[in-house]
């Protein structure tokens, strides 16, 4: 069976795209890594992509806030294209830096602030997938992942609108960073663009686990990376 291209944006700072290549990997897709500045010389390369990832890291150091100089640069130089690509059908995922660059760029609802704590912040955090419209979480069951970011607060004006028309995908068991209603991941109208904070790339293997050597690791979130190419591959069958 033909395996999904899977087009990683990577940009100057970007730390995660290695791990997220890996998941994709082993998610049965065919990852590859772009820059950004060869993604504006060369646009024409999405059409060989069946899904994008825009992975985590510090894009442009965060010099003018978190995923702002990534946002401006995908938004007004591809924004059109990866329009265009969501409205096909092809679906987009943003973790972390990727998920601030998303909604930057307008292409997710709400915004994200500093961390309630005003600290940086890195531990493990158990997700529970919503009833949702969202692709990459159906049929998920609860999973680990770990989080690492100091503007992770995810903020927005009406969530009982949000939630009602099915676009809270994930939420925090318990919520490390303050984030309205406990929110980790929202997807946009469509079910195929979804953002999240924590790092589900990060434990896709058991071992990851910190409490691995207790046999206790819970799921994995190699299930989340699988259920978007899943739903990649059949755009290569049709």
């Amino acid at each position: 069976m033909t395996r999904p291209t899977a087009l990683i944006v990577a940009a100057p700072g970007t730390n995660r795209d290695r791990d997220v290549a890996t998941a994709l990997d082993l998610a049965g897709a065919d990852p590859r890594t772009v820059l950004v500045d060869e993604l504006l010389d060369r646009p024409r390369v999405l059409d060989d992509a069946q899904l994008v990832i825009v992975p985590g890291g510090f894009s442009h150091a965060d010099a003018l806030g978190a995923g702002r100089m990534f946002a401006l640069t995908l938004a007004l130089r591809v924004g059109d294209q990866l329009r265009d690509f969501v409205d096909s059908g092809r679906p987009v995922i943003g973790i972390c830096n990727g998920f601030q660059t998303l909604v930057r760029a307008g292409l997710l609802p709400g915004a994200l602030g500093h961390n309630e704590s005003g600290e940086f912040q890195c531990e493990w955090v158990t997700l529970d997938p919503q009833p949702s419209r969202c692709i990459w979480t159906r049929d998920l069951a609860p999973f680990d992942c770990p989080i690492a970011h100091g503007e992770g607060r995810y903020v927005h004006p009406d969530v009982a609108a949000l939630d009602a028309a099915g676009q809270v995908a994930l939420r925090y068991r318990t919520n490390p960073n303050g984030s309205i209603d406990s929110i980790a991941g929202v997807c946009d109208g469509s079910g195929l663009v979804l953002g999240l904070m924590p790092h589900p790339e990060n434990h896709i293997l058991r071992r990851q686990h910190p409490h691995a050597r207790r046999g206790s690791t819970g799921e994995l979130g190699l299930r989340l990376f699988e259920q978007g190419v899943r739903h990649a591959a059949e755009l290569v069958r049709c």
